[in-house]
């Protein structure tokens, strides 16, 4: 019998079909009668604005929640997950973007953990089965290192190869680049490829559209619960192209950033050791934003929480408009003073269970009191105003926090944040996790607010920093390694190599 040709053949059918999958939390509808194919041998990235139902879609297929219509089928088979177990025993797995990994174990173990018959293993034994299949998806990993000495990228691998030795089909990841250098995100890159060659297949979350550009076979995209369009990555022509998809109209995906005459100094810091750092000293001025960039990890939080008042200095000095740490701590202006924007922005910046004007008082409680008095009804008419100009959706004072997508709930601190007209605005990952539509409106916001404050960004998008900043420092492992203006090109072009800690002409940390 002849073999059939390329060309008549039918397409393979799918390791995982999606048909009609339903889920609702409450009234609202996260995702609604979605129908999608994850094909053997494709990336696929899954793309759509802040609450389109993008995660909620993977916790269902890898068995964190259960649909409320609809089914899955695994190789033309009808599955019902009632656990993530029984997802990765249908091959079926997911990477999160805050990895599960016992830090204090090694590679080996941390990939056998949980694993039938692995206690009664060797730890060479162990090690040499890992590196083994370590080195046949070319995932370069010492099994005997401890987990807590890794890099971001190398504990990636990690979990990749949890996966793998589970004999997952499909794996998930759910916005994989974050805490990557560009070194690592490259090397990760070739994974996807290398897995896509054995007919594993990969679905990747993503906000970052130039990743979607270079490394997806096939893009499905989301809105308002629904897979609005699914197409060959041949089909898009450029990152705008595929942003106008997402949003149903034109991103830029660029700011304008007009030049402003640096004012006084706001902020400076001088030698500050402790607590994941090392001789820290940079200073900041109104009318700029200094973007601090680096892998997480490397001290951008101990960095942030001394600035923003949560731990004090152990070492060095730290004078927020003119005034010393402690005296500026002492009793802090609600107003025309310092604002921290985190990057947990559904637990330390809000309250989730509070609706949206108690979470605007979180901060500006103040500027609405006299004496034990509070003026409750021209609190909810400010934060009426404040959520029509930040185009806070939706527009209920009542909505509670949790209600709102990472992008409206972003845009209400940004709101509360901004009301209290800031001299020293700290933003931490401020974008982190946001479709294009709300990265646009951050990045406005933050342009228009150095106007008349510093803004410390503090940020692992290089895209991001290098849109926004007048200046670049460059974090690793507690040290400024080196600060140098946004519009330097050769210090630009070696950002990535500072991020890993090699300075020029370096060969290696």
């Amino acid at each position: 019998m002849a073999a059939a040709t390329p060309a008549t053949h039918a397409p393979a059918q799918p390791l995982v079909r999606l048909e009609g999958i339903s889920k609702h939390f409450g009234a609202v509808a996260a995702n609604a009668d979605i129908h999608l194919d994850i094909h053997p041998g494709k990336v696929l990235a899954l793309l759509g604005e802040n609450g389109a139902g993008k995660s909620t879609l993977m916790a269902i297929l890898s068995g964190r929640y259960r649909p409320d219509a609809g089914r899955i089928l695994v190789h033309g088979r009808p599955a019902d997950f009632a656990s993530s177990r029984q997802a990765i025993a249908a091959g079926i797995g997911m990477v999160y973007q805050h990895f599960m990994l016992a830090s204090r174990l090694t590679v080996a173990e941390n990939v056998l953990l949980g694993q039938e018959g692995a206690f009664l293993l060797s730890p060479r034994k162990m090690q040499a089965q890992v590196a083994a299949l370590a080195e046949e998806y070319g995932l370069a990993l010492d099994p005997a290192a401890r987990v807590a000495d890794l890099s971001m990228g190398e504990r990636q691998r990690v979990e990749i190869l949890k996966l793998l030795h589970r004999k997952s089909r499909v794996l998930i990841f759910d916005e994989p680049t974050a805490v990557l250098t560009p070194g690592e995100t490259a090397q990760l890159f070739a994974a996807f490829r290398n897995l896509t060659s054995r007919d594993r297949a990969v679905v990747f979350i993503t906000h970052k559209l130039e990743e979607v550009l270079e490394v997806a076979d096939e893009v499905a995209i989301l809105r308002r619960g629904r897979v609005v369009e699914t197409l060959p990555r041949s089909r898009v022509s450029t990152g705008r192209d595929l942003a106008c998809r997402m949003v149903g109209r034109e991103v830029l995906l660029t700011v304008d950033k007009a030049p402003l005459a640096p004012g006084e100094e706001v902020l400076r810091v001088e030698n500050l050791s402790g607590e994941g750092l090392d001789d820290v000293s940079l200073d900041l001025r109104q009318g700029e934003i200094l973007a601090v960039v680096g892998v997480a990890g490397n001290g951008q939080k101990p960095l942030v929480e001394v600035l923003a008042g949560l731990a004090p200095p152990r070492e060095g000095e730290v004078l927020l408009l003119g005034h010393p740490w402690s005296e500026f701590y002492t009793r802090p202006s609600w107003r025309g003073s310092l604002c921290y924007i985190p990057e947990d922005r559904l637990g330390l910046a809000t309250m989730p269970g509070m609706d949206v004007v108690d979470n605007v008082l979180l901060t500006t409680r103040r500027g609405f009191s006299r004496g034990p008095l509070l003026d409750l009804g021209r609190a909810k008419t400010v934060v009426r105003d404040l959520v029509e100009e930040f185009n806070v959706h939706p527009r209920d004072p009542n909505a509670l926090a949790w209600q709102l997508s990472g992008g409206n709930l972003q845009k209400l601190v940004l709101a509360r944040e901004f009301y209290r007209d800031p001299r020293i605005i700290l933003a931490e990952q401020p974008t982190q996790g946001l479709d294009v539509a709300a990265t646009e409106e951050v990045w406005e916001r933050l342009l228009l607010a150095r106007r008349t404050a510093g803004v410390l960004l503090v940020t692992g998008d290089l895209n991001e920093a290098l849109q926004l900043a007048d200046r670049v420092a460059v974090m690793f492992r507690g040290r400024i390694m080196d600060t140098f203006p946004a519009a330097d090109r050769e210090k630009v072009a070696g950002i990535g190599p500072l991020m890993a800690g090699v300075r020029p002409g370096e060969s290696g940390a």
